[in-house]
């Protein structure tokens, strides 16, 4: 990693506000996201910054290589966001508040 090849995750933030819940809005909610992960096993940071030197240079020495690890589909502005969408309407529906059952007593009133 040197001035050339910065590290990925320099620019990635993650972080949570919590603040007064909107009644009408589903929760979890996705408020902004930028960029796909890098490919499973391109070798780290460095691996992922000489993936993407590969992928914009088709004279790059190890284009077709790492073209064959993770094909031509990859586009490191896709951030997924169908998928991400898809896997908080799962767990907002796991997590929704379950109907309960009127407690039943077992004395006479």
């Amino acid at each position: 990693m040197d001035a050339d090849h910065p590290a990925w995750g320099a620019n990635l933030h993650a972080g949570s506000q919590i603040g007064d819940a909107i009644p009408s809005a589903d929760y979890p909610r996705l408020v902004r996201a930028i960029g796909a992960c890098p490919p499973e096993d391109v070798g780290g940071v460095p691996g992922y910054a000489e993936f993407l030197e590969a992928r914009a240079n088709p004279n790059h020495e190890a284009r077709a290589d790492m073209m064959d690890l993770r094909g031509g589909n990859f586009d490191p502005d896709d951030a997924g966001i169908g998928r991400i969408l898809d896997s908080f309407e799962r767990l907002a529906k796991k997590w929704a508040p379950k109907p309960r059952k009127p407690k039943t007593t077992s004395r006479p009133l």
